[in-house]
């Protein structure tokens, strides 16, 4: 429904109705009830494990608990050296593993999270509720009429708040969990996080749609399996040519932008096994709509090895790289008007999606795809398909009884 919706011209997606904790509105919305809060319930003295994960659609959260500190001690599946903090901010996509200490005088306290705006402070069109569950000690006690809210939660425009407290992760980085950030880098990328716009015809009129892109390539669903294509050798799916550098250069973050005009294409990055890799992603103005942008990989973790404000400076910057325990990753969030640099090797085969994790700007063409070839072992090489796999029943030009795996060069085919 979200594709069908954002395919129309001019067209974008609605503001959130709510956002829940653990499916619960929480008291501070006008319908709730006793029925629709969340309560947690807790013996005093005990720490507790909370694995806190972002579902939302398009909305960066921040996360808090009144008069308890989170200790942060994994994010995305992987351990962290233990961070103390007041509050998380967490994107689509992204996991945070907290421990909690039930320290407080026995009482009620609330859970909050509300959405984290990183574009124009004057724009009002959000969605700023704050959803709210509660933590309740067991015990004899009297229950406040109202539970403690969270001082610490920030504003919904917080810039400083979310820019602490994304580099103050660290990896464990200890003999049991090492880190291995790649040094030596044979694949280096540089690419622009860009709002566009694409020219096409809808219902026989010329008109302008929104887009999005990175290197000013917006990614078009081809329509077909791009795993099942490279396996297979079908030719006219995709083409190897993503750029690793923007067409362009021009200061990206600030007003005077080159044209906005790009073009759907389904490209493609490739990378030989075991290559390491490292990508600058590049926040920009284009359009005047800078904004936070959570990009995700699949099949992957990387290190983030630097991130900062402005234009990523080639000669400066790297030289603040944090190359002995940078967080692990898999999906970090580009700031508004800023940049990210991660390294990881390609040692994992197969076809990956790059996205943008807020949905509309995913749809809209924020992607790309990297296919990392095989190594020269079975164990390092790509599976074939399982035998259960279902056949696709989406209409496609392309027959797949057509081709065999052992065929290695085949006719282009149109994707229509």
């Amino acid at each position: 429904m979200l594709e069908e919706d954002l395919s129309i011209p001019n067209v974008t997606t609605p503001s959130s109705d709510a956002y829940t904790i653990n499916g619960q509105l929480g008291d501070l919305v006008a319908c709730s009830g006793s029925e629709t809060i969340h309560r947690w319930s807790v013996d005093y003295g005990k720490t507790y494990l909370l694995r806190i994960v972002n579902a939302a659609v398009n909305s960066e959260l921040f996360f808090a608990i009144s008069q308890h500190n989170l200790s942060i001690v994994g994010t995305d599946g992987t351990y962290t050296k233990p961070t103390v903090t007041s509050y998380i901010m967490i994107d689509p996509g992204q996991t945070i593993d907290v421990l909690v200490t039930a320290n407080q005088s026995p009482s009620q306290y609330y859970m909050a999270a509300r959405q984290f705006v990183s574009y124009d402070p004057t724009v009002t069109d959000f969605d700023n509720m704050t959803a709210t569950a509660i933590l309740q000690y067991r015990g004899n006690y009297t229950p406040p009429d109202i539970p403690s809210f969270p001082t610490t939660l920030p504003s919904f425009h917080d810039l400083d708040s979310a820019l602490r407290f994304l580099p103050r992760l660290r990896s464990l980085a200890s003999p049991e969990h090492p880190v291995n950030v790649p040094i030596d880098i044979t694949t280096r990328m540089y690419i622009t996080i860009e709002m566009n716009v694409v020219n096409f015809t809808f219902e026989g009129s010329e008109i302008s749609h929104i887009a999005a892109s990175l290197n000013n390539i917006s990614f078009m669903d081809p329509g077909f399996d791009i795993l099942l294509a490279y396996y297979r050798h079908i030719k006219g799916v995709y083409t190897i040519d993503f750029p690793d550098y923007p067409p362009s250069s021009y200061n990206f973050t600030g007003d005077d932008w080159p044209s906005s005009i790009t073009k759907p294409a389904t490209k493609v990055k490739v990378l030989n096994y075991n290559e390491s890799v490292e990508i600058i992603f590049q926040g920009t103005n284009m359009l005047d709509e800078a904004e936070d942008h959570p990009l995700h990989l699949h099949g992957y973790t990387f290190y983030v090895v630097g991130m900062g404000r402005g234009n990523f400076n080639n000669e400066t910057d790297p030289k603040l790289y944090n190359l002995v325990d940078p967080p692990e990753r898999n999906t970090i969030v580009v700031p508004k008007n800023g940049w990210v640099a991660l390294r990881f090797r390609a040692n994992n085969p197969g076809v990956w999606l790059w996205h943008c994790h807020f949905d509309k700007h995913f749809t809209w063409g924020m992607a790309t795809v990297f296919i990392v070839k095989n190594g020269k072992t079975p164990e390092t090489s790509l599976l074939p398909p399982p035998a259960y796999m279902p056949q696709c029943t989406v209409p496609s030009p392309i027959r797949l009884e057509d081709f065999e795996e052992s065929i290695e060069i085949i006719n282009t085919i149109p994707v229509i």
